[in-house]
């Protein structure tokens, strides 16, 4: 044990672990998406709840990657172990798909910043882009096909890609920040939300503020595994708190401060990266050019990871007997070539549906943090009744507290998109099925049943996409 803490990590580098690999391409992108849907204040208040919610999580899944660690492969081992074999699968079937479009909102954030120095890929929409994208995805799988994965020096600098920029841009709108301004947009048209149009009330601005917000932290559950990896476990809990607490003051300031520079009409129409485009209003073009070189590089290094994600869920799930083994073969170079495959076709059909819908950013987004909170919801389920069966009662507060935050931001912002996912659950299903025969363990009535009620649910959501009831 102790070789092993002496080996390990130290508190403050755990505290930059935590937050350079939390921080992705959204933080490049919030400023705009959230002045769609929020003022300054209702968004302070936004943040308050995420805040608390994500810390409830990730104190959960803490508690139960210390005490079942026979568990410790992945989220989806939590709700096979608590709710059983058809939730593990629909827990990690989710989390493959949400892997699989997170790289969608990656290829459009990037093709977007190309478009401000090649023209070409316009605002990352376009067939030139699209098909950029494409190759992108094709190329990456090649590479992690393999066995080319994050290096050292590759995670080195796509951290500083990322931090110096968003440091720019905060001292930038601190510099240029206006007290009138910032107290104009603060409260703008909540004084008459609260007894006018629904579509404007403060609920409603909180509401719409939950999904943009919560996609900032998809893969904040990688900081449990680096907090394992201290050199003492007394370490792990701080450090998690402190580095928590200094992902929300960064994406505090990065999306708040530009409420005190611009206006909000002017922040919802800044295109992606949003921050390019205030820097670029605020200091010139040197500024957007800054924001988009260390964006280009930042998604380049984020892309190669999350091309290996979904292979790597895929493979933790054979070994559980929820996809059939050929799914987790591995290749000469100790890569899964089926499963990559499989990811990049999906992609490959995800990466059109940017020709479909006006923000085809926000839509991937969406889409992805709606998956992984179906995710998070079953751990802190979990953790309700392992903590309920131990009799720890301040853990059991903790899930319940993570399960309230994590059903209600489903049930208020992402039920529509959890209802398009259905339709991606059912060829899942047939994976499930042989799994289930290649085991020789037969599914249950009540799997049987399950699934059919999805399949309906599915059905329902292709009908009202056929009819243009349900817009992408």
């Amino acid at each position: 044990m102790n070789n092993n803490e002496e080996k390990g990590i130290g508190k403050l580098g755990l505290i930059a672990l935590i937050i350079s690999s939390s921080i992705g391409a959204g933080a490049f992108g919030i400023t705009s998406d959230l002045a769609r849907v929020a003022s300054g204040g209702p968004a302070l208040l936004a943040w308050l709840i995420v805040g608390l919610g994500v810390f409830f999580f990730v104190i959960s899944l803490l508690n139960l990657s210390r005490k079942r660690q026979d568990l410790n492969a992945g989220l989806f081992v939590f709700a096979q172990e608590g709710f059983g074999r058809l939730a593990g699968f629909i827990s990690g079937w989710s989390y493959w798909l949400a892997a699989g479009i997170g790289n969608i909102a990656l290829a459009t954030m990037m093709m977007s910043a190309l478009g401000n120095f090649f023209p070409i890929f316009g605002n990352g929409q376009n067939i030139a882009s699209i098909l950029g994208a494409t190759v992108c995805i094709w190329m990456l799988t090649y590479l992690v096909n393999r066995g080319v994965e994050s290096a050292t020096i590759i995670n080195t600098v796509v951290m500083i890609c990322k931090l110096i920029p968003l440091f720019v841009f905060v001292v930038v709108m601190m510099l240029a920040f206006k007290t009138g301004m910032f107290a104009k947009n603060f409260w703008l048209n909540v004084g008459e939300n609260l007894s006018a149009a629904p579509s404007l009330n403060l609920f409603t601005q909180i509401k719409g503020s939950l999904l943009i917000m919560m996609w900032l932290f998809v893969g904040v559950e990688g900081a449990t595994v680096l907090a394992n990896r201290a050199k003492r476990r007394a370490d792990a809990y701080q450090a998690t708190y402190i580095g928590l607490l200094s992902l929300l003051l960064i994406y505090i300031f990065v999306s708040i401060l530009p409420y005190g520079v611009m206006s909000q009409s002017q922040l919802m129409q800044g295109g992606q990266p949003a921050i390019a485009a205030i820097l670029r209003h605020v200091v010139g073009e040197w500024g957007a050019i800054v924001i988009n070189i260390g964006l280009i590089i930042s998604v380049a290094g984020a892309w190669l990871s999350w091309t290996l994600l979904p292979a790597e869920v895929a493979t933790l799930m054979t070994q559980n007997k929820l996809l059939p083994k050929y799914w987790g073969e591995l290749n000469d170079h100790g890569a899964p070539t089926i499963s990559l495959v499989i990811a990049g076709i999906m992609q490959t059909i995800f990466v059109w549906s940017m020709l479909f819908t006006t923000q085809a950013y926000t839509f991937a987004y969406t889409l992805c943090t709606s998956a992984y909170i179906l995710c998070y919801l079953l751990v802190a389920l979990y953790q309700i009744q392992y903590s309920w069966q131990q009799r720890e009662y301040l853990q059991l507060f903790i899930g319940v507290m993570a399960s309230i935050f994590q059903a209600g931001a489903i049930i208020l912002a992402s039920l529509h998109y959890l209802w398009l996912m259905t339709i991606a659950f059912v060829p899942g299903f047939y994976f499930f099925y042989q799994a289930c025969k290649q085991e020789q363990q037969p599914m249950t009535k009540h799997e049987k049943l399950s699934i059919l009620v999805i399949a309906i649910f599915a059905l329902c959501a292709l009908v009202a996409l056929g009819l243009g009831k349900v817009q992408l």
